[in-house]
């Protein structure tokens, strides 16, 4: 059984990634955030059917994936959402301008919204939320080397429709 610290040690090395694998598939960062804290209750709850040693990141993104289509189904509409975290883009030296940003975020919210559903989901668990190609075959329920091929022709397509940014 998972003891509480162990629970609490995953839930700080996953929510964050929960979270951002959430927003980069469209969602709102407060539904994002009302989804990893759900996950994680839900880990809580079957915390008996882990040991200390398992990995619980596939239950966790699993369930989170699930929950999003819950999310989805119950609300009846799919819409990206410019709220975004402003951390994405610590990486540069100079902060960029509120309008700048906001239009970096729609650029990258459209060119996602381009992408396939199965292309989406393997290149944000792959990229956004850090999964291995593993992981995200399990979560997805299909072969890893149809993950690699789903993540390859996101970077391809996403290369093309953001070409202009580089």
């Amino acid at each position: 059984m998972l003891s509480e610290e162990k629970i609490k040690e995953i839930y700080c090395m996953l929510a964050g990634k929960v979270t951002n694998y959430l927003i980069a598939s469209g969602m709102d960062h407060a539904s994002a955030c009302d989804i990893t804290q759900e996950c994680f209750i839900r880990l809580w709850k079957k915390r008996e059917l882990f040991h200390e040693n398992d990995s619980v990141s596939g239950f966790i993104f699993t369930v989170a994936k699930n929950l999003q289509i819950d999310h989805y189904r119950k609300n009846k509409f799919i819409a990206f959402q410019d709220d975004w975290q402003n951390e994405a883009c610590d990486f540069m030296e100079q902060p960029l301008s509120g309008d700048d940003l906001s239009y970096l975020r729609s650029r990258v919210r459209r060119a996602l919204s381009e992408l396939s559903e199965s292309q989406r989901d393997a290149y944000t668990l792959f990229q956004i939320a850090g999964r291995s190609i593993k992981e995200i075959a399990r979560i997805t329920g299909v072969s890893e080397s149809n993950v690699k091929i789903r993540i390859h022709r996101a970077r391809e397509k996403l290369s093309i429709l953001l070409q202009d940014l580089y």
